[in-house]
């Protein structure tokens, strides 16, 4: 987007910081080497910063089908990656590479209104679906990121680790900042089609009771109160996935945190058993 052209984020301070925020986490998924090519999505609702001029703003591409109906959605906007966009071109063009759609009042479609018709991602229809969930359920959280973090994923290809729990407390038990910080842990999803309504429908199922989501052989969901927030979730979670690997590079199984002692820090920190609104 060149200086000339007039943007939805003109006159605009709040909405200009949301994406100006998008576009840095951006710079960190690819630094860390979680978004290959064009890989990984994110969505974030910004609702908040529409005005009346928003409703009646002229689409800019065809109305597209999420796939199902989510009520909850009517009325709301979202700035979305666009399909194919890669995320180190985001960080310096996030209008370019991403667009903010109009959820339709049929609540089944959507159509693009900002900046440039960049079609979003073909993980819509989980990212909406999630969305859907959170407004349902009067949460706080309004950014969902999928990215591919290299340790989590190797992990995902491991049977062990994909059986109910064992992950969570393998991770949890690696630093006392995982438990603290991640306390409801990391919820696996079993291989599916990306972009398919299976893989939305099985991802939202575990985001209502854990952190983050594992998509087995592919990457990882996070939900937070914005993108930043979301981020974190999963970098968490990364770290200790890291240290685990780092331990059994030097020709050991690590230890870990007993249960006794990761039962001392939920106590502790008064931790939550489900998810906050």
């Amino acid at each position: 987007m060149n200086n000339k052209t007039a943007s939805i984020l003109d006159n605009r301070p709040g909405l200009r910081a949301v994406i100006d925020q998008i576009a840095e986490v951006t710079g960190y998924l690819w630094q860390k080497g979680w978004a290959e090519r064009n890989g990984g999505n994110i969505t974030v609702n910004v609702t908040e910063f529409a005005d009346e001029s928003w409703a009646v703003m002229p689409a800019i591409s065809p109305k597209k089908q999420i796939g199902k109906v989510l009520p909850h959605l009517k009325g709301t906007y979202f700035y979305a990656k666009g399909t194919g966009k890669r995320m180190r071109d985001l960080v310096r063009w996030p209008m370019q590479n991403g667009s903010i759609i109009r959820i339709c009042d049929d609540c089944a479609s959507y159509e693009i209104i900002a900046d440039e018709p960049v079609v979003p991602t073909s993980e819509i229809a989980s990212h909406l679906a999630m969305h859907n969930y959170l407004l349902e359920t009067g949460s706080t959280y309004k950014a969902t990121l999928h990215t591919h973090p290299i340790e989590l994923v190797a992990m995902s290809h491991i049977k062990r680790f994909l059986r109910e729990g064992e992950l969570t407390r393998v991770l949890w038990s690696m630093i006392p900042e995982t438990l603290a910080f991640a306390p409801l842990g990391i919820g696996i999803v079993p291989y599916a089609i990306p972009g398919g309504l299976e893989l939305a429908d099985a991802t939202l199922e575990q985001i209502k009771t854990h952190d983050v989501v594992l998509w087995e052989k592919h990457g990882t969901v996070a939900l937070g109160t914005d993108i930043m927030d979301a981020f974190d979730q999963t970098d968490v979670l990364c770290k200790a996935a890291n240290i685990y690997m780092c331990a059994r590079n030097m020709g050991s199984e690590p230890d870990g945190m007993t249960d006794a002692q990761m039962k001392e820090i939920q106590d502790v920190f008064q931790l939550p058993k489900q998810r906050p609104c």
